[in-house]
């Protein structure tokens, strides 16, 4: 065996090791639904996940624009992919700003460290999260930014809590995810999107979050909502 297939195997087993372990505390709503992340094709996901064709691509300055971030402030792009928010992100909070580009996988993180290197963009920390915990350093957060990501937490009620933690008192989690309910047709929505948003509204609601608002007419395929940590812990 080369040296290259002995690391990635050691990896897909500690990996698999990890997911036992968390398994034990909470069970996976999605078993596996990450597995390919752990060694992507670089190529044919920068080719999804940025292309003219993808809603989230063609609306990209329009939605950063509905973020409402202001220079200064602290991002977690959480479940970064390709980090095509992170790049806009970067711009948006300026100099004295943080972005921290969370993902699961660490190929996604490398070539994001790379971009941002090649693209001078000091402001941006990657950051390697598990299946249950986004691993964000502790009340520093300004806004959490979860985009066509939430159907992949496979322990949601522990990865929302992590992400609360990381938030500021008054911070905002801001979750795009694909429309699912009644009238959805689209055969891979239904397969690959665990619930529709009036579930998903109800889990982050029991983790503490209360719901700001929802941008609507932005999307077509998805939904954009806005949630707040209260300002301040309730006695």
């Amino acid at each position: 065996m080369s040296q290259r297939l002995l690391v990635t195997a050691v990896a897909a087993l500690l990996f698999t090791a990890t997911l036992g372990a968390i398994a034990g505390q909470e069970k996976s709503v999605r078993p596996g639904i990450n597995d390919t992340f752990q060694s992507p094709d670089l190529k044919e996901w920068v080719t999804k996940f940025e292309g003219e064709n993808r809603e989230n691509f063609a609306k990209r300055k329009e939605i950063v624009a509905a973020c409402k971030i202001e220079p200064g402030m602290t991002v977690a792009d959480v479940g970064v992919g390709t980090g095509l928010f992170t790049r806009l992100f970067s711009s948006a909070v300026g100099e004295k700003g943080t972005v921290y580009a969370n993902d699961l996988s660490p190929k996604f993180l490398e070539h994001i460290a790379a971009r941002a290197k090649e693209m001078k963009l000091a402001n941006v920390k990657t950051v390697l999260g598990q299946p249950a915990d986004a691993r964000l350093p502790e009340g520093t957060v300004d806004l959490a930014f979860v985009c066509d990501v939430y159907h992949h937490f496979e322990y949601p009620h522990k990865m929302l809590a992590s992400i609360f933690k990381s938030l500021k008192p008054g911070g905002r989690l801001i979750v795009i995810d694909f429309v699912r309910d009644a009238s959805t047709r689209d055969p891979w929505i239904l397969q690959h999107v665990r619930a529709g948003q009036n579930v998903v509204e109800k889990e982050i609601l029991s983790a503490g979050f209360q719901k700001a608002n929802e941008v609507e007419g932005l999307l077509r395929e998805s939904y954009m909502i806005v949630f707040q940590k209260p300002a301040a812990e309730a006695k």
